[in-house]
């Protein structure tokens, strides 16, 4: 069975560009991912990354919302320890109410930022403790069933905006199976635990409210072109870029050519690091079809979520249409 198909938008800013061009760039990518028959499109929170426009991820799923009309679009995911349940569910219970069964919302744990950024917006260093109890309480505000007496989120209640849980590691899979909701693991970044979480999630699911069977939804990293030199090319460039930005921070940090990062992938570090984008379809419309293909038969997974790791905006919406067309995805017309 093939699974389904969709996107995360990392929303890049590109060498050069600005947020406003990242903005421009990700109703491009969702109109043309809607065109091309992809399920869905989601967009990740990240702080103090200046690579990173996604930041704002509700207000952002709204711009993209009004300039489409059928694709889903949603949070893969908001950091929900960021903030308060409430203020999440009258967000997202907002975009339901503007864009009716349109609207999903993906929940993880992590900061998306550093520890200082952590700081700056003011989070609890012990909030991650309370991410299960958290997800329940923003479950219920969405139902208009709170668990906080004499508090509903309006608008929200009532909006059933269906959940899912992220995770690059054990305990998003045993959230996900305790609370009967999708699960879906960060491969395209965070691969070594992807196989055992699987497990796991699927041995222990409860079925729920929201969800009758156990679903998953695997990421990997997708840079499609006609010619298989130019895809390389591409790829190369978006590694070095996520190596940099992991070796050199900061105002005084050294800048490193491209022949130092690729000796630097040489190293047991390096190859660390290179190892994070393990699961990378890279190539012609052919080749990433049989890694695509084969990444699905070893997880099993019922949905592929592509991150489409190329850094210019118009070979990055090329790639998306090529793996579709690869994928015998329907095109909505």
């Amino acid at each position: 069975m093939t699974p389904a198909l969709s996107i995360l938008d990392l929303a890049p800013i590109a060498p050069g560009e600005t947020a406003a061009d990242s903005f421009a760039a990700s109703v491009a990518l969702a109109q043309t991912a809607e065109k091309s028959g992809y399920t869905r499109v989601w967009y990740a929170e990240h702080h103090n990354m200046p690579s990173i426009a996604s930041s704002a991820t509700s207000v952002l799923i709204g711009h993209v919302a009004a300039q489409t009309s059928t694709i889903r679009l949603g949070a893969g995911g908001v950091m929900l320890p960021n903030h308060s349940p409430l203020t999440i569910a009258e967000q997202f219970g907002t975009l339901a109410t503007l864009y009716p069964d349109r609207i999903d919302l993906g929940l993880g744990r992590a900061p998306g930022s550093d520890q200082n950024t952590a700081r700056a917006m003011r989070r609890d260093p012990r909030a991650s403790d309370e991410f299960p109890q958290d997800v329940v309480e923003l479950q219920a505000f969405l139902r208009g069933v709170s668990v906080v007496p004499g508090v509903q989120a309006v608008p929200g209640g009532g909006t059933d905006v269906p959940l899912y849980i992220l995770g690059s590691s054990l305990f998003g899979a045993k959230l996900a199976a305790a609370l009967g909701l999708p699960f879906a693991f960060a491969s395209h970044f965070a691969p070594d635990a992807l196989l055992d979480a699987i497990e796991i999630y699927r041995r222990e699911f409860t079925p729920s409210a929201q969800l009758a069977a156990p679903y998953v939804i695997a990421g990997v990293n997708v840079v499609a072109a006609d010619d298989e030199a130019d895809a390389q090319r591409m790829f190369d460039i978006t590694r070095r870029f996520r190596v940099r930005s992991m070796i050199s921070r900061g105002p005084n940090a050294p800048e490193y050519t491209d022949a130092q990062i690729d000796e630097f992938l040489t190293t047991p570090q390096g190859r660390e690091i290179s190892n994070m984008m393990r699961y990378s379809a890279v190539g012609t419309p052919a080749q990433v079809r049989e890694f695509l293909q084969d990444f699905a038969a070893l997880t099993g997974a019922d949905e592929l979520i592509t991150a489409h790791a190329v850094q210019e905006t118009a070979a990055r919406l090329r790639s998306v249409v090529l793996t579709a067309e690869a994928m015998e995805l329907a095109p909505v017309s």
